[in-house]
């Protein structure tokens, strides 16, 4: 035994940075410190939402997520600060530097997270290694992490989320049962709301309630995604840290906007479908990846979400196929006569373009490889010239709308497996 940990387990660290945009913009202008403050989109363009605030804001019950007017009405001395990726990513390669002074299996769980595994490296107490992190971290970078210790990494992101700031949490399988199993069962990685709301559904509250079911039952409830659960909640979870160097294979690609005013409109609608349409397409190109299904996002005025995806006729890479069906996906579900706040269009179930066949007849092949050849040319010109050298008629629509090259201005945020 080592520090409660038996010898032969996995050594998993998660490293979550506190407030990360937030304590960056601290870091750059250290007057923030001593006021409530908060990273935000731009009001005046309606991406008004609370990206991370620093403690004061907290104390003073600024959340993440919420609108800025909802931030305001708590915190009228809110001081909000723009969001500047650029500078955030910088940070995130330096800290991830400095984890891999200790391991090669450091893997990314956005900006600001990120798992290491220790087994069998020459330094594989957890803990000692854990505390030396955060000491660093904040005398190095002048940023603040929390670390969760475990033997797997689902309880390793449980940990980390116990204690901030500056904080580690070791869990171990002598007090897993104490530390893990009274929490609340959303607190577990990859359960949103709706998967809380079936859980509740069948009087599961807390992760110590999840665990004791029978995982047949689990899946009975959810199907697969209900033995994932299962494992999830017990500490079975076997999944590897994926080394550095190694590429995380892409699973989709998506593009979301919010406009500058609501759309109404069916062309206002087409008109910022095929524009996300065309950037989701361009990407799949360049990642020489063909999508299988097409999934749309849509938030109307009030806020309210929802999603639908469609499975496509053959594997794709084309504008010309992909945005007829999510423009169609929209009008169908979508109720006539609200208004859309923002779309999102995501191509998915994704295959290599290398390991395509033939799909269709020989006359409709060479149209779809004129297509292709047409888009590619848009593509090269784009690159050349900008975004919007090249555009479709629909996007005249409404030209504050459409003004955007929104292949270089997207910032893609993850998605959770199982709900949202």
């Amino acid at each position: 035994m080592r520090g409660g940990v038996v010898v032969t387990d996995r050594v998993i660290l998660h490293v979550d940075q506190n407030s990360f945009y937030a304590s960056v913009e601290m870091l750059r202008s250290p007057a923030l410190r001593n006021v409530p403050c908060a990273v935000a989109g731009d009001p005046v363009n309606r991406h008004g939402i609370i990206l991370a605030k620093n403690q004061i804001a907290k104390r003073a019950g600024v959340k993440t997520a919420e609108t800025i007017w909802e931030a305001k009405q708590k915190c009228p001395d809110l001081i909000l600060v723009p969001p500047d990726y650029a500078c955030y990513l910088y940070y995130s390669r330096l800290a991830r530097k400095l984890y891999s002074e200790y391991t090669d299996r450091v893997e990314p769980f956005g900006i600001d997270e990120c798992w290491l595994d220790l087994t069998g490296c020459p330094r594989d107490d957890g803990y000692a290694v854990a505390e030396e992190l955060r000491r660093r971290v904040k005398e190095e970078l002048g940023l603040t992490v929390s670390i969760g210790v475990s033997w797997n990494k689902i309880y390793a992101k449980l940990g980390s989320d116990l204690k901030k700031p500056d904080a580690v949490t070791t869990i171990t399988r002598d007090n897993y049962l104490d530390v893990v199993y009274p929490l609340p069962v959303e607190e577990l990685l990859y359960v949103g709301r709706a998967t809380k709301r079936k859980l509740r559904r069948i009087g599961v509250r807390t992760i110590g309630e999840l665990a004791a079911l029978e995982p047949a039952y689990l899946r009975s409830v959810f199907g697969v995604v209900g033995l994932s659960l299962h494992i999830f909640a017990t500490g079975l979870d076997e999944t590897a840290v994926a080394k550095a160097e190694k590429e995380i294979p892409v699973k989709s690609v998506g593009n979301s906007l919010t406009t500058h005013h609501d759309l109404y409109t069916e062309q206002e609608i087409k008109a910022v479908t095929y524009m996300l349409s065309e950037s989701v397409t361009s990407r799949l190109r360049d990642a020489g990846m063909a999508a299988r299904t097409v999934q749309i996002s849509v938030r109307d005025y009030q806020l309210f979400n929802f999603e639908r995806q469609a499975p496509l006729p053959f594997p794709t890479q084309l504008c010309a196929e992909i945005a007829p069906v999510a423009t169609g996906l929209i009008l169908e579900h979508f109720e006539r006569g609200q208004k859309i706040r923002s779309l999102g269009v995501r191509a998915c179930n994704l295959i290599p373009v290398s390991r395509l066949k033939q799909q269709t007849y020989l006359e409709q092949e060479v149209k779809r490889e004129a297509m292709l050849r047409l888009e590619e040319t848009i593509d090269d010109l784009r690159g050349r010239y900008g975004g919007l050298s090249v555009r479709r008629g629909i996007s005249l629509v409404d030209r504050s709308l459409t003004e955007h090259d929104i292949k270089r201005e997207n910032v893609i945020h993850p998605v959770g497996f199982f709900g949202p």
